[in-house]
């Protein structure tokens, strides 16, 4: 029976409440359910936009969770996301789709190959399980603090920024855009995690949406400019890889904190905090600790495996609530928050 009940949530269909959000094309979503052994691998699965794959690890638990949110109400909901690889594509015209900190190019080529340099030095070392993590997590200070410094010795300016990012392949999954606007109309904050560049996240959603949402806040680095557009420094504490997580949320600046665009106040972040109910959003399971300082009461995690199925997926289903494979649009994810959320529940 709850499996049952879980595909008529999950599966997208012309009975949906929430019609409009949905695609104009032709879509189709399967689930898979599992527990123990009976469980197998939908690995031969199709993978062309039309098709997602959503494997389910516990649907009883999931379903009562499901539950325990819709009848809290939209009030007490967040909405918890990394960036890159989640709300954005891991494939763009079939090769991989670049990152918001590594579509930035610096002017002089030099200081590229120097950032590149101190990647191929650190990055073995975050996931390095022979590290303390207070060692690690030093190491980790120290690589974004090098990088920033990079960033202001080359002289990074915003039109570059700006330049960097139309001449990118990154993309948003479909769906995206619909998310947002369901979860703005309802008043629920989406804190966007991030230990890349926060400016240049907001220049990717005002070229690819060409619009801004007011209960978005991105939790990243946040650089600041002279009056002549070039970096001076950046704001606040560092955040890394390893404090990407409500811990960080007093550290950054809102969205729209500069811009002129959004009518009324930012979301205060204790307000936020009282929001006990989360919807989370990685594509990896380290991502499940963006929730790490809040007291959350119920958390619905949906994961996007967007490569190594075969290896990975028995990891990410034990991980997460849900699992999206194959580089999977956001199409389903928008109809678990119309089930969240459903019309006269506000």
């Amino acid at each position: 029976m709850s499996i049952n009940r879980l595909q008529s949530i999950l599966l997208l269909g012309t009975t949906t409440p929430h019609r409009r959000l949905l695609p104009p094309h032709s879509y189709i979503s399967r689930a898979w359910f599992c527990s123990g052994r009976s469980f197998r691998n939908p690995i031969h699965m199709e993978t062309d936009a039309s098709c997602d794959a959503a494997v389910v690890g516990d649907s009883d638990l999931l379903l009562k969770k499901i539950d325990a949110i819709r009848d809290a109400g939209p009030a007490k909901l967040q909405v918890i996301a990394d960036f890159d690889a989640t709300l954005t594509r891991y494939r763009v015209n079939g090769c991989r789709g670049q990152s918001s900190h590594g579509l930035l190019q610096q002017e002089n080529p030099e200081y590229d190959r120097k950032r590149q340099e101190l990647y191929e030095h650190y990055h073995p070392l975050e996931f390095s399980p022979t590290i303390p993590l207070e060692e690690k997590t030093k190491l980790m200070e120290e690589w974004w603090g090098r990088t920033h410094g990079l960033l202001v010795e080359g002289g990074v300016t915003y039109d570059g920024i700006k330049q960097s990012v139309a001449d990118s392949t990154i993309a948003f999954r479909e769906g995206v855009v619909e998310l947002f606007e369901f979860l703005e109309e309802r008043d629920i904050p989406v804190l966007i995690f991030s230990a890349g560049l926060a400016d240049i996240i907001e220049e990717v959603m005002r070229q690819k949406v060409h619009r801004l949402f007011k209960n978005v806040k991105i939790v990243s680095n946040r650089m600041e400019f002279d009056d002549n557009g070039r970096l001076l420094s950046f704001r606040g504490k560092t955040i890394h890889s390893l404090n990407k997580n409500e811990h960080a949320l007093d550290m950054a600046g809102p969205l729209h904190d500069r811009l002129g665009d959004v009518d009324g106040p930012p979301y205060e972040n204790a307000s936020v905090k009282t929001r006990l109910n989360v919807l989370l959003l990685g594509d990896h399971i380290g991502d499940l600790g963006m929730s790490d300082g809040l007291n959350y009461e119920n958390r619905i995690s949906v994961g996007f495996l967007n490569d190594n199925v075969e290896n990975s997926l028995d990891g990410y289903r034990k991980a997460f609530d849900m699992v999206y494979l194959n580089d999977a649009p956001m199409w389903g994810v928008v109809k678990l928050v119309s089930q969240l959320c459903p019309v006269g529940g506000d």
